[in-house]
């Protein structure tokens, strides 16, 4: 959204997001452009040559961050938008000097790596909070705001926590959650002292473009990424705010390190039918075991099969189709929805 509302303004911008959907270079745009494949290809190449020997050796992050941040400098633009990778403490990302922070809902996720309560989860988040430089959050859980105002006091940044959503103009994105999304979008770039006017608000919330964000495919398939519980309650919001209380054909799959049980939960009371295809992924949960917790809550499903067959028995039901589980899963089903299976390229990070 920021990135859409400073080029509605005229500003040039560069936008560094992961993971990506279909290609790697969704990654990185320069004014909504991906990165040109000889781009790509040409920095990684220099950049290989620069860490050939360096130990530990970089992860594939930290070296897509650095081929960002090269084909940026070289651009002609007024501002990046730099979205963290899992976290902020550790992240390659930190590693710029930022004009503002900005924190988004904080809920269990990657707690692998992020920690496995709450509070661990927002320290490592606020760590992208630097001395000086002003912060805007979201509404937080009162634990998750302690950490922040208490990281932002040690820096002595001024914090804002937006609770009010944006409901002024007509919105691309659909959902109570994109309405608050835009008013912290908003917050940022009063924070960062960015000039916008009420005309490039209007247009680039009106344009925004944002894949597998209940995207509506056709007139009867919607897809959505949403690969934790806050995301699947945010998602079942949005469909009863669309379709009231007309269920959904779910075809669903979840990577295994996810909260099975919390992300079926929360889809559950919208769903009609389940549809659970084996994918591509090694990091996919089983089916079988997805279809357990399932028939626990009482939903039906149909387990097994290809992406292409359940899609297809999908389609066959009277009831509109969601595609979910996560973004990788939503990557997939959009490259073969575009007729172009083979140009998924997987990746886990």
């Amino acid at each position: 959204m920021i990135d859409s509302i400073a080029r509605a303004q005229g500003h040039g911008s560069g936008l560094f997001t992961s993971p990506h959907l279909v290609t790697f270079r969704e990654r990185i745009r320069v004014n909504g452009e991906m990165i040109p494949q000889s781009a790509v290809t040409s920095g990684l190449t220099a950049i290989r040559k620069l860490v050939s020997d360096w130990e530990p050796h970089p992860t594939f992050f930290e070296v897509t961050t650095a081929l960002a941040l090269k084909y940026f400098s070289e651009a002609e633009i007024d501002l990046v938008i730099l979205e963290t990778g899992l976290g902020g403490r550790l992240d390659a990302t930190n590693a710029v000097q930022s004009n503002v922070a900005v924190i988004t809902p904080i809920d269990f996720d990657h707690q692998k790596w992020l920690g496995d309560s709450l509070e661990e989860i927002a320290g490592e988040k606020a760590g992208i909070i630097k001395p000086n430089v002003p912060v805007v959050s979201a509404p937080q859980p009162l634990q998750v705001e302690q950490v922040i105002r208490a990281r932002a006091a040690e820096c002595e940044a001024p914090v804002e926590f937006i609770n009010e959503t944006y409901d002024q103009t007509p919105m691309a994105l659909h959902g109570a959650h994109q309405k608050q999304n835009a008013a912290l979008a908003l917050a940022a770039l009063r924070a960062a002292e960015i000039n916008i006017d009420d005309p490039a608000i209007v247009r680039g919330l009106s344009s925004v473009e944002w894949p597998a964000r209940f995207q509506r495919w056709d007139q009867c398939t919607f897809i959505d990424g949403a690969h934790n519980p806050v995301a699947a309650r945010a998602l079942a919001s949005t469909w009863r705010e669309s379709f009231g209380g007309q269920l959904t054909s779910l075809v669903l799959a979840i990577l295994s390190d996810k909260d099975l049980r919390g992300i079926c939960e929360a889809l559950a009371p919208i769903t009609d039918h389940v549809f659970l295809p084996r994918i591509g992924s090694e990091r996919a949960a089983n089916p079988q075991e997805l279809a357990k917790i399932l028939l626990n809550l009482g939903v039906k499903c149909q387990v097994g099969g290809t992406l292409s067959r359940a899609l297809e028995k999908a389609r066959l039901r009277t009831t509109p189709m969601l595609i979910t589980g996560s973004l990788h899963f939503a990557g997939e089903a959009l490259a073969h929805l575009r007729g172009e299976p083979a140009a998924f390229e997987e990746c886990a990070q």
